[in-house]
């Protein structure tokens, strides 16, 4: 199955697990067809709204090319070689190294680099993770993951609902709702894990497809993957603190989270990308720009 494929099908997942929990919170028919228009109404929401809600999370502020003329030029020059709109340009007032790129189109479109990143990596390896990011914004998997990031979190807002039902003597007002007390607990429980799971899962899928648009858009794929190396290493010194639901927009984990396993990793693991990398190295020709 391809990576679009899989995107498609955790998503669908997801949006059932939403719906799922819809039945149990308000329970019966009702539940269900407030849960599909909950789910058509976040869908809706993320599709105009992602990428300013991803900037404030991480308070990106915008830039000209006069503040930042390097960048700005080089982003500039990935587009037009890409062959889409130049996205607008913002930095994030933090020594976290990391970035991410955000917005439904790539008419409508943004990337985002730390001030971190903008002092540590060496220009080719910035315009392998600028290129990273207009390979999300290409295929679309910025509007992706902010449908997943908003579902799941409406996901776990109403499984916190049903909670609260529950504690406060609920949990049996409707026997439409066709299943029985540990039924619903069980929903309480598993279903914000369950929607995170899909969540980063869908994460991991588009990253693997990022990382060889760049190699191709940029005829460097070892650049990158020096750049992953070098933003791992300096993620364990300094985390890029925000919303973890945000977390699967950047380019790499923002803190190290080995011990969580790959199943609760918003990112494959650095060594596996790499690898990829450099076996696509082997596959495309150097390309003099």
């Amino acid at each position: 199955m391809t990576n679009q494929l899989k995107t498609v099908a955790l998503l669908a997942a997801l949006s059932g697990l939403l719906i799922a929990i819809s039945y149990w919170v308000i329970g019966g028919s009702s539940g269900l067809i407030i849960g599909i228009g909950l789910a058509a109404v976040t869908n809706l929401f993320s599709w105009y709204q992602s990428d300013k809600i991803a900037l404030a999370v991480y308070r990106a502020q915008p830039v000209s090319e006069m503040e930042a003329p390097g960048l700005y030029q080089m982003v500039q020059k990935l587009s037009d070689r890409a062959n889409i709109p130049m996205p607008r340009v913002y930095i994030v007032p933090s020594q976290g190294a990391n970035a991410f790129a955000t917005g439904r189109d790539p008419e409508h479109a943004a990337v985002a680099v730390t001030e971190g990143i903008l002092n540590i990596l060496p220009e080719d390896e910035l315009e392998g993770v600028i290129a990273h990011e207009l390979t999300h914004i290409i295929n679309r998997d910025t509007l992706t993951q902010a449908v997943a990031a908003t579902v799941a979190g409406a996901i776990s807002f109403l499984a916190q609902m049903l909670s609260y039902s529950l504690w406060f003597g609920g949990g049996s007002r409707d026997n439409n709702r066709g299943g029985n007390l540990f039924g619903v607990l069980l929903t309480v429980i598993l279903a914000p894990v369950a929607a995170t799971i899909i969540q980063l899962a869908i994460s991991r899928t588009r990253e693997f497809s990022a990382d060889a648009g760049s190699a191709k858009l940029t005829g460097n794929p070892r650049a990158l993957a020096r750049a992953l190396q070098r933003l791992e290493a300096s993620a364990k010194q300094i985390p890029l603190n925000a919303n973890p639901a945000y977390e699967p927009l950047l380019i790499i984990n923002s803190i190290s989270r080995q011990f969580l396993g790959n199943l609760f990793s918003s990112h494959p693991a650095t060594e596996v990308r790499v690898a990829a990398l450099l076996k696509l190295e082997e596959q495309l020709p150097t390309k003099a720009y």
